[in-house]
């Protein structure tokens, strides 16, 4: 039996996948509740979210994803970052894996990656956990129910927790695999539950597709002025470093909070919904992220709580730290109806300075944006995991190396270009330590940060005046309004300023370090800008 809402032309047995048994196209949020709960993935819990567990894995498994390399994508993947995966290979796992599927049920999401028509992905998702299905429903973009009958998908992502690889058979790792064919135009994922391997598989496939086509894709979130989407700004940032809290600003409109594109029209997302962290959310703090753990469709991942009353622990993280809840972006109030808004004129690169070095905000030259750009340092701290005892410092190229198939230096080389072209103001914001290193000093105060970036996107900053900074070159305001002043030269906040030059010195030879792999790659003025 198969419950239709879908191109009929487009079925499961037209691409080879024969023998199923029940299969669901494009259910809604109720269907997909009810489905989860009788086939026991989950429980319904309070104000009809979902609240399930991801088993074993808890987060992504980056060491198990894998590129077929075939003659077509050979010259453009980043195969020191990507791992390869022989095309004979793929085909067996293929194969396996629809041998593996014949009589089993399934759930069909047809959706949308992008929201700007002229270079959204039409991506189709099969999967055998229905919350699976509901989890990427709100993730990606979704289609009108009339756009359902004509939907012919580029793309189409087989994912199946109950599936075991074997490594010797299919060129991998493990049992857990992440395959992505690019002249297949599929992807296949078969032994993790974790569901945000279906979002980042997309995020993926973007980050290949659209820099072909001169499109800038970015690990960013991104919000607008109320009422003037002429005036956007961008937020790139690792976790933990406030991407998601300070680009939900309810004094302008949230584009998205995680993944953008920036095409020759401006920036639009990439998603149609968020996948927050739960760990420590407090609802003063985060009020429409809060709402969003009560309310109906939403689902709760991984997160612990009282088995009779079903209210929520924010603070248990025994089955991970990575909790997360997952929600459309309509449930946020402020968030843009379109996910389009023109180009931006402030990019924001955030930064968690756990060394208590960098300054709360900095204006960067376009050079100086691409070589943080490239860098994405923040920093690890003691306690964070086993073993780390002091700061350490952490370097994704791009804000998000794990999702990059191409080198850093062509994301790098079109960033810079757009920066040109539409005059964006870049910055580099520090949420991390101020007064001495982490252990010694304390966080950077939020009021202070939220101060500042309202200054630099509204333009009062421009015209305060600067200093440059004697480490980075960077430019420094010396007064913002509502900042004390001693807060902007972080030398001044520590008690021994000579501890302060040693620690200082030390982040300077790391950013070297790290930056040597990209100086053969890059042009002169990035160099110049480059640390040494």
């Amino acid at each position: 039996m198969t419950t239709l809402r879908v191109n009929p032309s487009q079925t499961l047995e037209t691409q080879g996948m024969t023998g199923l048994g029940t299969v669901h196209y494009n259910l809604l949020e109720p269907a997909l509740i009810e489905a989860a709960i009788r086939r026991g993935e989950g429980r319904l819990g309070q104000g009809g979210t979902l609240l399930v567990s991801t088993g074993k894995f808890t987060g992504r498994s980056p060491k198990d994803k894998f590129i077929v390399r075939t003659p077509s994508v050979e010259a453009n993947i980043w195969w020191d970052n990507n791992k390869a995966m022989a095309p004979d290979a793929f085909d067996r796992l293929h194969a396996d894996m629809l041998e593996h599927m014949k009589g089993g049920e399934y759930f069909v999401q047809d959706l949308y990656g992008g929201a700007d028509p002229a270079h959204r992905l039409d991506v189709r998702v099969v999967s055998e956990l229905a919350w699976h299905n509901l989890f990427i429903r709100h993730l990606l973009r979704r289609p009108a129910a009339e756009e359902l009958a004509g939907f012919v998908p580029e793309f189409t992502i087989i994912n199946c927790p109950t599936f075991r690889a074997d490594p010797e058979r299919h060129g991998c790792r493990t049992d857990t695999v992440i395959a992505m064919n690019f002249d297949k135009k599929l992807i296949l994922i078969a032994n993790t539950e974790y569901a945000g391997e279906n979002k980042k598989s997309v995020f993926t496939l973007l980050n290949y597709i659209l820099p072909g086509k001169g499109v800038m894709a970015m690990h960013c979130s991104a919000n607008h002025a109320t009422g003037n989407p002429e005036d956007a700004a961008v937020f790139f940032g690792l976790s933990g470093t406030g991407k998601t809290t300070l680009s939900a600003d309810p004094g302008r409109t949230l584009i998205g909070d995680d993944e953008h594109g920036w095409s020759e029209s401006g920036i639009f997302n990439f998603e149609g919904g968020c996948y927050a962290k739960t760990i420590n959310l407090r609802e003063e703090a985060e009020p429409q992220i809060y709402a969003t753990t009560r309310t109906f469709g939403t689902v709760i991942e991984n997160m612990v709580y009282d088995p009779d009353t079903l209210v929520l622990d924010f603070d248990d993280d025994s089955l991970t730290a990575n909790t997360r809840c997952a929600y459309p972006l309509d449930q946020i109030a402020n968030a843009s109806a379109t996910g389009l808004a023109g180009h931006p004129k402030n990019i924001v690169m955030l930064t968690c300075d756990a060394f208590g070095v960098l300054p709360p905000i900095a204006r960067l030259t376009p050079a100086q944006a691409m070589y943080h750009f490239l860098s994405g340092f923040t920093s690890k701290v003691a306690g964070t995991e086993r073993g780390v005892t002091e700061p350490e410092p952490t370097f994704s190229t791009c804000f998000g190396a794990p999702f990059m198939p191409r080198r850093p230096e062509v994301y790098g080389k079109l960033l810079q270009e757009k920066i040109h072209q539409h005059g964006a103001t870049c910055w580099l914001v520090n949420t991390g330590w101020t007064g001495g290193a982490y252990g010694t000093g304390s966080r950077m105060p939020i009021r202070s940060t939220r101060a500042l970036l309202t200054a630099a996107l509204d333009g009062t900053l421009n015209s305060a005046e600067f200093r440059r900074d004697p480490n980075f070159g960077f430019e420094v305001p010396v007064t913002c309004a509502g900042v004390a002043d001693i807060l902007l030269d972080p030398r001044r906040t520590w008690a021994d300023v000579e501890a302060y030059d040693r620690q200082a010195a030390k982040l300077v030879q790391m950013f070297a370090d790290n930056f040597a792999q990209y100086v053969p790659y890059i042009d002169d003025d990035v160099k110049a800008a480059a640390i040494s």
